[in-house]
């Protein structure tokens, strides 16, 4: 607990560091931008350590926890729980962000002043329709899903291995052994790593300030405090639906989950925090089979936050525009954000990608997201973090409704116990 929570430490003292040396370069150097190139190689270099850890941990605990189920109805009751939660919290996301973007209208201010036929924002989004995302489910070779780091492809692939082994029965138990062995192994590799990270947290934050000043945090700051308020909503939420199934406990999954959920909001990267958040809901009580079932799983159909602002930007960008949409159309908006979003994983820049491709589809100009590049950095930020707190608080509500709750495991009982 205390090597933990010195490691929270210093990244916020990394964050505090980065924000004050990223103030003093922009005002100081002529080229802040070459500063800012430097430091993302520091920041890529972290993020690729974690991705290189995230497909072998997918891969392992999920297998391990679906072999161990042993009942291909079991696995299939836990998943229809998953997503049927998923698609309530999706759902919730999705009506916040349209309900305060239509209360807010933050989009008046820039109406009559923009140019239709302004600078295009360079983003691919012919990838997102359903049938391309249909296919995508199944990959057409593990490796290059796993190369790829594609989270959901590695989850249908662990599923078919997982319950194949649990068919085969006794025979598959030295693999199942074996492969519980690479899960610990990945799990004290996750440790290694993440000691880097208040060094990668000072980098990301102090390169894009560096770059873009805090005057850009000012230019938007209306726009930015009216989303924040909106995820700070929608967090009280999510908690308020997790209280209900957990109780008071829902504060205790906060509290050891408050390290991944700030490293998320750091680096702007749910899946930097992936490994760190699966070890926490570990230790809250939630037994690994359904950690590894659930939380992969979420990071492609439960992106709260993403979710959220993917509503409130597209609509803030028609207002801009001077465009009316009528409830009917931004219903049938949020229909299809409720099905682009699911697409979401993996691809760089994820919500402009998917806001884009909405965009689009509603005759909105396109070049609109122009007008919220400089600051998407930041709002990524808050979307990160809440993804990885909605992520959360899902797991542990199915693991409360399968009766896989048990009470807080030390690191010693983590390290020790098998993968079940």
């Amino acid at each position: 607990m205390e090597k933990r929570s010195r490691l929270t430490t210093w990244i916020l003292v990394a964050l505090a560091l980065g924000i004050l040396a990223g103030y003093v370069l922009n005002i100081s150097m002529t080229a802040p931008a070459s500063y800012s190139e430097a430091m993302s190689l520091v920041t890529t270099l972290f993020l690729r350590l974690i991705k290189m850890i995230i497909a072998p941990l997918v891969f392992s605990t999920l297998v391990v926890g679906i072999a161990r189920m042993g009942d291909a109805g079991e696995v299939g009751r836990i998943g229809l729980k998953t997503l049927g939660w998923f698609f309530i919290a999706s759902v919730m996301s999705l009506a916040l962000g349209l309900v305060l973007v239509n209360i807010f209208r933050p989009g008046d201010a820039l109406a009559g002043t923009l140019s239709t036929t302004g600078a295009a924002a360079n983003l691919a989004t012919s990838s997102l329709t359903l049938k391309d995302f249909i296919t995508h489910l199944v990959p057409s070779s593990i490796v290059d899903g796993m190369a790829k780091n594609e989270i959901l492809q590695i989850v249908v692939f662990s599923l078919f291995f997982g319950l194949a082994a649990a068919a085969v029965g006794k025979k598959a138990e030295p693999t199942i052994e074996a492969i519980d062995g690479v899960a610990h192994v990945m799990l004290k590799v996750t440790h290694y790593v993440m000691q880097f990270a208040p060094i990668a947290v000072f980098a990301a934050v102090s390169g894009i300030i560096a770059k873009e000043g805090l005057g850009v945090l000012k230019t938007y700051g209306v726009f930015m405090a009216e989303f924040y308020f909106g995820i700070a909503v929608l967090w009280g939420l999510l908690i308020a639906a997790g209280f209900i199934f957990l109780g008071k406990r829902v504060f205790d999954l906060l509290r050891e989950v408050r390290g991944p959920t700030l490293l998320a909001f750091s680096t702007a990267s749910s899946e930097a925090a992936f490994p760190k958040t699966l070890e926490g809901l570990e230790r809250f009580g939630v037994r690994n089979r359904i950690a590894a079932f659930v939380l992969p799983i979420g990071y492609s159909f439960n992106l709260d936050g993403s979710m959220m602002y993917c509503t409130f930007a597209a609509v803030f960008i028609a207002q801009a525009y001077g465009i009316d949409l009528s409830l009917g159309t931004q219903m049938t908006m949020m229909a299809v954000l409720m099905l682009t979003s699911k697409g979401m994983a993996g691809v760089p820049r994820a919500s402009l990608v998917v806001i884009a491709a909405t965009l689009n589809q509603f005759n909105i100009p396109e070049a609109g997201l122009v007008l919220l590049l400089s600051i998407d950095h930041f709002l990524d930020m808050a979307r990160s973090a809440t993804n990885v707190v909605g992520n959360s608080i899902a797991t542990a509500v199915v693991a409360k409704w399968e009766g896989e709750l048990t009470a807080p495991q030390t690191d010693k009982d983590l390290a020790t116990a098998p993968l079940t």
